[in-house]
């Protein structure tokens, strides 16, 4: 709600253009809600009919909400919008940007494409941050704490290995 609040800050809103306005929800004069809900599957759930779904720093977000929230645009055929930087190879975010990149629309826009951060500040970020290439050139990096990279572990992995007991 904070990235809303400062969106009604910056432009002039009618009068009349709210019918209800609290911490966590808004409601328009037309019907139309915008209601921000903690990170939680538990709390999640309740919603249907979701006609547009926003999920911010989506790489961040468990997979466990992610399957949650599925279901809420079944209804209204609605749409989900995930929003972030990556943050390494794993869970939906980085399944969806790797595996299923031709069932959504999507974007990568860089640091360097950005023009309210200057070429200065990304410099020194490069010099000084090991996350740099993750945080500002939307690259999955591998995680910190693994033994085997992904590709190590995709590689492999084969449907050609004959079972050892007949069931595996």
């Amino acid at each position: 709600m904070m990235k809303f609040d400062e969106f009604r800050g910056a432009v002039e809103l009618p009068s009349d253009y709210l019918s209800t306005d609290t911490k966590l929800a808004v409601k328009f004069a037309n019907g139309n809600r915008f209601v921000a809900r903690p990170g939680s599957e538990k709390s999640a759930r309740s919603f249907s009919s979701v006609t547009l779904l926003l999920e911010d720093e989506a790489s961040r977000v468990l997979d466990d909400l992610y399957n949650t929230v599925r279901p809420m645009l079944a209804v209204s055929n609605g749409r989900h919008i995930l929003m972030s930087t990556p943050f390494g190879k794993r869970g939906h975010f980085f399944k969806i940007w790797s595996e299923e990149r031709d069932l959504w629309e999507w974007f990568e826009i860089p640091a360097e494409k950005c023009p309210r951060i200057s070429p200065e500040f990304l410099e020194e970020e490069k010099r000084t941050n090991p996350w740099y290439l993750q945080e500002y050139c939307c690259v999955f990096m591998e995680t910190v704490d693994s033994v085997f990279t992904f590709d190590q572990i995709a590689a492999a992995i084969s449907d050609e290995v004959e079972p050892l007991f007949g069931v595996d």
